[in-house]
């Protein structure tokens, strides 16, 4: 069964511009048979600026933490100057926290895809860079599993009119973000990006996603 919903394109810091593309996103019919290893699990997406993707999970039920930082780099202990820059390979992520008993990693999956643009390569509305990738950072092989199958189905419905270039990659060494960038949204509500760009983007998810919101 396929739900509508709008898909607002994640903009990152210093961006200027917001938009909202409508599409269908389709869901898997049967859930996929899987065995809950632990209760409290790990997952790693990048998906642009990580002050949005921040906000956006620490919304979820189920979520104990999430925390910004960088992965997928040859820098060790890199810096946001030089992850902007472009110079360390590093993409802007967020690492969840989340109890599986009570969301599960296929609903922060789906999440994940409809809060950003998964059709542009090393781009998110101006910003460009490989700073600025989709990628899934997988932890087991039943998350890279769900991963490649959602994307799998995503490119059949042909959700997004173009294909997905969302990368799956195996999570390696994660390196937390300054103090300033976490929690960054709640915050600075009141910073011109944080209105502009994200307050829309937060509100979008708490209208779609009422049942997965906490109390």
């Amino acid at each position: 069964m396929k739900k509508k919903i709008g898909i607002l394109l994640a903009m990152l810091p210093f961006s200027c511009q917001s938009k909202e593309k409508e599409v269908i996103l389709p869901q898997i019919k049967q859930p996929i048979k899987m065995e809950i290893q632990e209760k409290i699990e790990v997952a790693i997406f990048a998906g642009g600026c990580f002050w949005c993707t921040e906000a956006v999970f620490l919304e979820l039920n189920g979520v104990q933490s999430v925390v910004s930082g960088y992965i997928g780099g040859k820098t060790i202990n890199p810096t946001y100057k030089e992850v902007c820059n472009g110079d360390t390979g590093h993409a802007e992520a967020i690492q969840i926290t989340f109890d599986s008993t009570k969301i599960s990693f296929g609903e922060l999956l789906e999440i994940f895809f409809a809060t950003h643009d998964p059709t542009t390569l090393n781009r998110q509305g101006n910003d460009t860079g490989t700073q600025y990738r989709s990628e899934i950072f997988y932890h087991n092989e039943i998350q890279k599993n769900i991963s490649e199958d959602y994307i799998a189905l995503l490119n059949k419905e042909n959700t997004f009119g173009k294909p997905t270039v969302t990368l799956i990659s195996v999570a390696t060494k994660f390196y937390e973000a300054e103090d300033y960038h976490q929690n960054y949204y709640n915050q600075n509500q009141s910073q011109g990006y944080c209105s502009y760009v994200i307050t829309p983007k937060v509100e979008k998810v708490r209208k779609l996603f009422k049942d997965k919101l906490k109390k």
